[in-house]
């Protein structure tokens, strides 16, 4: 399963990337916005930071005409762009046309298994499937998961599956579980996933009888 980190903050990006795990980076115009950096010069730093990593940056438009444009314009700075795109109606339609122009596309703020198969569809890149959101509202929004990553497979689609709206450690076992392509989280999930009380109680007794020993590795 791929890793993606969450962010508009390339000191974060730095970080997980320097981890050597980190497959790519979801952006949203909320973190850009966050972020108090300009879009592009965000994006494309992000993506000199991820080499090879798909790096997610998306349309803020909402009628077709204008989400094309701006889809051709951030697909243009860089190879690595995944074009961001809302589930909403011309927004399949775009995913569509960027699909048939071989542009890779993310379809967002996918909640359900009908959008899901709506984007796979239209030839989605990914498609990001929120569980935390739909948590909120006192349902299990990994169940949506599991059954688009059935639908995919069962059908042939080329999708892959995003989990989105990662909460918590859990969130990314169940992403396993489910078989899901991709779990993308903020980066205090991320260092989370690190930590274990068994791993700590181990290397703080392996250190102990190191010192106590007098060992060295050098000299």
């Amino acid at each position: 399963m791929k890793l993606f980190v969450d962010t508009g903050d390339t000191e974060e990006v730095r970080r997980a990337s320097d981890w050597g795990v980190l497959d790519g980076v979801t952006t949203n115009p909320s973190l850009i916005a966050k972020s108090g950096k300009g879009f592009r010069e965000t994006v494309l730093q992000i993506c000199e930071l991820v080499p090879g990593g798909d790096i997610s940056a998306e349309v803020v438009a909402t009628d077709y005409d204008t989400m094309l444009k701006e889809a051709i314009e951030i697909a243009s700075w860089h190879p690595q762009i995944v074009v961001k795109v809302p589930l909403i109606e011309p927004g399949v339609q775009l995913v569509r046309t960027l699909s048939d122009r071989g542009i890779r596309t993310n379809v967002t703020l996918v909640f359900s298994v009908s959008q899901a198969l709506l984007a796979a569809k239209a030839g989605a890149t990914y498609i990001s499937n929120f569980v935390g959101r739909v948590d909120d509202i006192s349902d299990d929004g990994m169940d949506a998961v599991a059954a688009t990553v059935d639908m995919v497979h069962q059908y042939g689609f080329d999708s892959q599956v995003l989990v989105a709206s990662v909460r918590h450690p859990l969130h990314v076992v169940q992403s396993v579980a489910c078989g899901a392509h991709v779990a993308t989280m903020p980066l205090k999930i991320m260092e989370m996933l690190f930590k274990h009380p068994l791993t700590d109680i181990g290397l703080q007794r392996f250190l102990d009888d190191w010192n106590k020993a007098g060992l060295k590795i050098f000299g």
